[in-house]
């Protein structure tokens, strides 16, 4: 398993095995704390090679730094199918509405595979 791409971004969708990613970033800029971001969508590319096609778990949690979780778990299941390649790709999108911050830091959401931490990127909340 490779991830080709975890970030952060305004709008995403797959459609039809195509993955439209818009405006990414890693900062959100908040005038006051606690304070609260309208949208955000997460989005992440996970490359399969053969032998690991099947029915994989997948979580996503968040902590900031004081080990607090910001959000519920996101969790799931990919069932990677191969079409004749010696690879496939999986595409995780999710939309998280009324985000909330009590105050600035970092956010890290981490991504685990078959209870497997895979990856991890920041969100930094900063005072603007």
């Amino acid at each position: 398993m490779k991830i080709e791409l975890f970030t952060f971004c305004d709008f995403a969708q797959e459609n039809s095995g195509k993955l439209t990613v818009v405006g990414t970033f890693d900062t959100i800029i908040a005038r006051n704390f606690p304070c609260q971001h309208p949208q955000l969508s997460v989005v992440i590319r996970i490359r399969f090679d053969l032998w690991e096609f099947a029915n994989h778990r997948f979580r996503i949690e968040t902590r900031d730094l004081d080990g607090e979780i910001n959000i519920s778990p996101i969790t799931g299941n990919i069932e990677v199918r191969g079409v004749g390649n010696a690879t496939a790709v999986s595409h995780l999108v999710f939309t998280i509405s009324n985000l909330r911050f009590k105050n600035s830091g970092v956010v890290n959401f981490v991504l685990y595979i078959d209870d497997k931490e895979l990856s991890s990127i920041p969100l930094y909340v900063r005072k603007g």
